[in-house]
């Protein structure tokens, strides 16, 4: 997420206090911030950590000692909310390495697919119709309201609900 040789004016005038400068630079940086979250971020939260990471940006820049040092904490800040928003979603935190390790071992291929399968069976089906959405065909939170016909604050709501219950399925807690 290296930010172009072009645009280090541009963060050098952001930087300095220059308003056009910190939105353009924003502007340039949304897409790698983005496809940054995507590979880190549970899919519901991509776009508030987005937000969050690009926001944190626009009020702490100025604070920024070394520019050089720029995508390197952009790319912690996106890591960060990920995590924090993870954390906060579901009571998972997405880096809990061992934890799913362990999970894993236990099962083969085949055995995860058909615990997933049972998993998503599980569920009510206003529940898993909001998660196959976003998760299988990877629509946005407004593109599901559209669809379903909710509002976006319960399709949000619907979607940590089918994820908890999913979670507790699949990975039930244990001592």
């Amino acid at each position: 997420m290296a930010l172009a040789a072009q645009h280090q004016g541009l963060l050098a005038a952001a930087h300095q206090g220059d308003p056009q400068a910190l939105e353009q630079l924003l502007r340039v940086a949304r897409p790698d911030v983005r496809r940054y979250a995507q590979q880190h971020c549970l899919l519901s939260d991509v776009d508030d950590a987005v937000q969050e990471a690009l926001l944190i940006v626009a009020r702490r820049l100025p604070s920024l000692r070394v520019l050089a040092a720029f995508s390197g904490w952009l790319i912690r800040l996106v890591q960060r909310e990920c995590r924090r928003m993870g954390r906060k979603a579901l009571a998972y935190d997405p880096y809990d390495e061992e934890k799913l390790e362990h999970w894993l071992v236990q099962h083969d291929e085949a055995g995860l697919r058909l615990q997933l399968v049972a998993a998503l069976e599980s569920l009510p089906a206003h529940y898993r119709e909001v998660m196959l959405l976003r998760d299988l065909e990877e629509l946005t939170i407004g593109e599901i309201a559209e669809r379903t016909g909710l509002t976006p604050a319960n399709v949000k709501s619907r979607l940590h609900r089918a994820r908890t219950l999913a979670r507790e399925y699949l990975l039930p807690p244990g001592p």
